[in-house]
């Protein structure tokens, strides 16, 4: 089905499902503890299990196979242990780049690589093997930061750039001018359930993996590839994750395959967990960003023009570095209007693990970058940074005269802005003004204490920027009593998205939830299925639902028709029943009659749906064009209180509005809000990866790595939805979720900034990096203070 007849067909059908706030579909499995997550899954007789011997150094060469193979084997329950050498096929786990080797092959290039995979009866046993494993490797010298990787030209690819206008000679004319670096920090996913698959091998060399990911299409591509099979002999499930946040979408694969290696090589059943150590050691985080910026403004703050470049520690694989990195150039502006700019973007290779996707994917380093500079003209200038935001937005061309002040730095028309709406909303809701006068006067009584407040806003663009990724496949299948089964290529990870989906199918088809069952992720079922990721979960599935859902009311109509003895036109489908729509008096039959009835006439009660999200045209080599489908918006407020003795700080209150379009289901949207407000705030705040001089994580584990819990919330917390609708088709005109309001946790850091700039009575500009820890804080108001010579 081409596009454009996709589209049409993407009306529900009654809507009765729209703005429901049905509980999550897991719910009572989760607080029963009866959810079945993989290490829940019964287990084979004759159940092996595995461990990875890790790298003892972040670079150097691998001496033979890396190991002491004999004395290996010889250890206290120990069947067999595999390397690069004994895979048949691929040894890959890069999802576009094929330069990461899932077991590391001549050479290591971070401390935590995995060089070798150990098999036992129990897996007690394979952990110890792998820890007492000597790694013969003669140790090289290392690169593992920015700067040390810039000097030494140590790139995973070329730079990218924008160029709009002429930054330079902006901001040479310019009557004011700021120049600085800022930095941003790395963030571990830290989900609930770490890295987990059973690998179980079936009849005529086949596999199943049972997997907790987020692209089960990826993991089984790649084990096939591992193992020189054809995909077709390999399945991959996932019922649920705890918790993804973007570390289960390519590093699962690392663990998966190794698993796969062990169960295909052994013919048993092989699972691997790791505990939460060597998943912290091995596994990707968030790209750190160092930003480099110079910026031209005028007397009232607007800019005038912006020479930036972003430099982000990448690790030692592409992984997913380019479109990463691309990302974070797409979102350098936010919700502002730049009329000049430079941008450079440099993707810098260092021997660290690989840098993968996160909540955001790059879209956060680049808003904390324009933010940063917003946050410094309005320092410079002794002005409200809401001013100065609010005057740099992007403006209706039908105000401004022209165009160009609602269009992208990468030539993207922004048709639904309702930036400055949103943050109008919020400022009222939030009686922005009125705080801040309380605020001032809290500020000048309090000589160790100060408070601070930012409002921030946040422009999110939705889309795979890989264009060929934008589609999404479902599964449909009818039962005679009426109860329905869907299949789709998404995964669930905690965020609702079957319980959305099952609203959307039920919503198609005229029936309520309770008959429709949302089935595990399965790569036989739904084949060649995107990642859950890119915020697309609810959009690409769900249409693809719809489309299906639509299919099965046309092959239905005949059937009710004859029932009904009306035209097939006139049949509709509402209230778990199927109905003569048009004429009046018309009757009705119940929707499982029907069912019953298109079996006994021999109509098929299956089908598949799919969706390609149209309009998407750009091209990612130059970073120019329609690089999204639609845009979210938010905006947030929030304010911090800090001890400028000890920079102890603490969140006194947050008011957000964020546009979800016409919600599915609100009550799952303000959840997600709530969480990923919350951990962009840990991000921005107090989550902080430590590295020694060797290239070791020293912060591996939550006695050494602090996220935010329960006691970091205010209890003034407020989340309002926009009253919007989505301009374009997605299902019930909603918007994504998973990913935008994460941003909004930039109002925290930018808060702290302004507590912070209280301690120097505001006559000083604040550097400060992130994560804003006590620390930070601490020296920032002594360096404030000190330069404001108090």
């Amino acid at each position: 089905m081409n596009a454009p007849t996709a589209l049409k067909n993407l009306l529900p059908t009654t809507g009765v499902q729209q703005g429901k706030e049905l509980v999550h579909e897991s719910a009572h499995l989760h607080v029963t503890g009866s959810a079945t997550y993989i290490d829940d899954i019964p287990e084979l007789a004759g159940t092996l299990y595995a461990a990875l011997i890790l790298s003892p150094v972040a670079h150097g060469e691998l001496i033979g196979d890396g190991i002491d193979r004999a004395a290996i084997l010889r250890e206290h329950g120990v069947v067999a242990v595999y390397t690069a050498k004994d895979i048949p096929g691929e040894n890959n786990c890069g999802p576009i780049v094929h330069d990461d080797p899932f077991l590391a092959a001549g050479k290591v290039e971070f401390m935590g690589q995995a060089v070798a995979v150990v098999v036992a009866r129990d897996m007690l046993y394979a952990r110890e093997a792998a820890h007492k494993a000597q790694v013969l490797v003669k140790e090289l010298p290392p690169i593992l930061t920015v700067e040390e990787a810039m000097a030494a030209g140590s790139f995973i690819m070329p730079p990218k750039g924008i160029t709009r206008g002429d930054a330079a000679g902006a901001i040479a004319k310019a009557p004011h001018k700021i120049k600085g670096t800022t930095r941003t920090g790395q963030q571990e996913q830290f989900y609930l359930e770490g890295q987990i698959t059973y690998a179980v091998p079936k009849e005529d060399g086949q596999l199943t993996l049972y997997v907790s990911t987020q692209h089960p299409d990826g993991n089984q591509r790649e084990a096939a590839h591992a193992l020189n099979l054809h995909t077709n002999d390999v399945e991959v499930i996932c019922r649920r994750m705890g918790g993804g946040f973007g570390g289960k979408e390519g590093n699962a694969s690392i663990f998966s395959q190794s698993a796969a290696l062990a169960a295909f090589k052994l013919q048993k059943p092989v699972k691997l967990r790791v505990n939460r150590d060597d998943d912290m050691t091995i596994t990707g985080k968030r790209h750190d960003f160092r930003i480099d910026y110079e910026v031209g403004f005028d007397d009232t703050g607007r800019v005038l023009g912006a020479d930036i470049t972003l430099m982000s520690r990448c690790g030692y694989s592409t992984d997913y570095s380019g479109p990463v990195n691309d990302r974070a150039c797409l979102h350098i502006d936010n919700t502002y209007h730049l009329p000049a700019l430079k941008l450079v973007s440099h993707r810098c290779k260092t021997n660290t693990q690989s840098a993968t996707a996160f909540r955001g994917f790059g879209g956060p380093q680049g808003m904390f970058g324009i933010e940063t500079v917003m946050d410094e003209i309005a320092m410079t200038l002794g002005l409200d940074p809401l001013v100065v935001r609010k005057l740099n937005l992007y403006k209706d061309p039908a105000i401004s005269g022209t165009p160009d002040t609602m269009t992208t730095q990468y030539n993207q028309l922004i048709e639904d802005w309702v930036g400055d709406k949103v943050i109008d909303q919020v400022e009222q809701e939030s009686k922005y003004t009125e705080r801040r006068a309380a605020l001032q006067a809290f500020n000048a009584k309090s000589k160790t204490r100060k408070r601070g407040m930012a409002l921030v806003p946040l422009k999110f663009g939705i889309s795979f920027t890989a264009t060929h990724l934008n589609q999404g496949g479902a599964l449909l299948v009818v039962y005679m009593d009426g109860s329905v089964s869907c299949n789709h290529g998404g995964t669930e990870m905690g965020q609702g998205l079957n319980t959305k989906m099952a609203q959307v199918c039920a919503d198609g088809l005229g029936i309520s939830v309770d008959h429709v069952r949302i089935t595990a992720t399965d790569s036989q079922k739904v084949p060649n299925a995107s990642a859950t990721s890119a915020s697309s979960g609810a959009d690409i599935n769900g249409a693809a639902i719809m489309n299906a859902t639509m299919q099965m009311r046309e092959r239905l109509k005949p059937v009710a028709a004859r029932m009904l003895g009306c035209a097939d036109g006139d049949v509709t489908f509402a209230n778990n029943e199927v109905h003569d729509g048009v004429n009046a008096g018309g009757k009705s039959v119940k929707w499982a009659a029907v069912t019953k009835q298109a079996y006994m006439d021999r109509v098929g009660l299956s089908v598949t749906g799919f969706y390609m999200t149209p309009e998407i045209k750009y091209d990612f080599a130059t970073l120019n064009g329609r690089a999204f489908y639609y845009y979210c918006y938010g905006a947030a407020v929030s304010e911090v209180e800090i001890d400028t003795r000890t920079g102890e700080w603490r969140l006194l209150a947050v008011d957000i509005v964020h546009d979800v379009g016409r919600s599915i289901n609100p009550a799952l949207d303000k959840g997600q809000i709530e969480g990923a407000f919350v951990q962009g705030m840990g991000w921005l705040t107090m989550e902080e990866c430590i590295w020694d001089k060797k290239g070791k994580l020293l912060t591996h584990g939550p006695s050494t790595y602090k996220i935010p819990v329960a006691g970091d919330i205010p209890e003034h917390f407020n989340v309002t939805l926009f009253d919007n609708t989505n301009l374009k088709p997605t299902p019930f005109n909603s918007k994504a979720t998973g990913e935008p309001p994460l941003m909004l946790g930039l109002s925290t850091f930018f808060a702290l900034r302004d507590a912070v700039a209280a301690s120097a009575k505001h006559q000083a500009v604040v550097y400060m990096d992130a994560p804003a820890t006590p620390e930070r804080i601490l020296m920032a108001c002594e360096k404030a203070k000190a330069t404001a010579g108090l």
